[in-house]
């Protein structure tokens, strides 16, 4: 867990704030959205986009071709957002987010990154040790399965869009989206019923 801001970085950030706003850098007005639309963001909004990708062929269709823009037509605003790419998982290839140089993640659409996918242990053995990283999490995957580990970068940002579990046939994408987890959308863990 990090330290608490001290005095002096709390003074050193308005003293910044406020050079921004003086050059018409920025206004408080957004500073107060990005913080809005910032603290909005949470893990269920990716799984409303994964349920609906499982239910609607057409925004599936999109969601893979440009998260972005599906994240936009989800009501996410992607504005001064790294472009969001969607790895499908399919019955050969499995997925596994990591960002090996800091904590890149997609907070848009899944909000703020959990402290394991931070940690530096994480990042390096889910590149050296992928399967026995997700067998930690409880994901045994067939032999036969390629892992493929993704780098979310500054650049673009990634996230999983999970199998969808046998026995769903007839959910709605309410219910869908209730079973899909983080860290399904990173990929340590399998959706299920």
């Amino acid at each position: 867990m990090a330290a608490p801001p001290t005095a002096e970085s709390i003074a050193l950030l308005e003293r910044f704030v406020a050079a921004l706003k003086a050059k018409g850098v920025v206004t408080e007005e957004e500073i107060a959205d990005r913080i809005e639309r910032t603290d909005r963001a949470s893990p269920e909004i990716g799984a409303r986009m994964v349920a609906r990708a499982w239910t609607d062929p057409a925004y599936r269709k999109l969601l893979l071709a440009d998260g972005s823009a599906a994240a936009e037509q989800a009501g996410v605003s992607m504005a001064g957002m790294p472009p969001l790419g969607v790895l499908e998982d399919t019955q050969r290839v499995h997925h596994l987010v990591v960002c090996t140089l800091c904590s890149c993640y997609p907070r848009a659409v899944l909000g703020y990154p959990p402290h394991w996918y931070k940690s530096a242990a994480y990042r390096a053995r889910a590149v050296r040790d992928p399967r026995g990283v997700l067998a930690e999490w409880g994901t045994v995957l067939p032999a036969g399965v390629e892992v493929r580990v993704v780098d979310s970068t500054a650049d673009y940002r990634w996230m999983v869009l999970p199998q969808r579990p046998a026995g769903t046939e007839g959910w709605d994408a309410e219910r869908l989206a209730a079973i899909v987890t983080r860290d399904h959308l990173v990929g340590v863990a399998l959706p299920g019923v």
